[in-house]
């Protein structure tokens, strides 16, 4: 895995990498304002993740996912920290959970 030491280093080092697609939660899935694409939880895969803690600023939290579909799409899922069921499912929250 590599290291970067901010949100937008992470983004950037995935996007270098393949990872171009931005995605963006909703209800229950993952979607791509810009492209019709939208990934339920079994769609896709996290391959790898990064967690940034605001050293002054609890807003500054946030976890950077590399995303895979099983179609081969890569892109990027940028959320803050304690993603709760509101708002999205569970399945999704369940899938996106950081387990260390």
């Amino acid at each position: 895995m590599y290291s970067y030491d901010t949100v937008a280093e992470a983004v950037n080092g995935l996007k270098q990498r393949g990872y171009t697609i931005d995605f963006n939660l909703e209800a229950d899935n993952i979607c791509c304002s810009k492209t019709p694409l939208a990934l339920k939880p079994a769609d896709f895969e996290i391959t790898e993740f990064y967690r940034f803690e605001g050293e002054s600023d609890p807003a500054d939290e946030a976890v950077v996912y590399a995303i895979e579909s099983l179609k081969g799409d890569k892109g990027v899922l940028v959320t803050g920290f304690g993603i709760s069921a509101e708002g999205i499912g569970e399945e999704l929250v369940e899938k996106l959970s950081v387990k260390r």
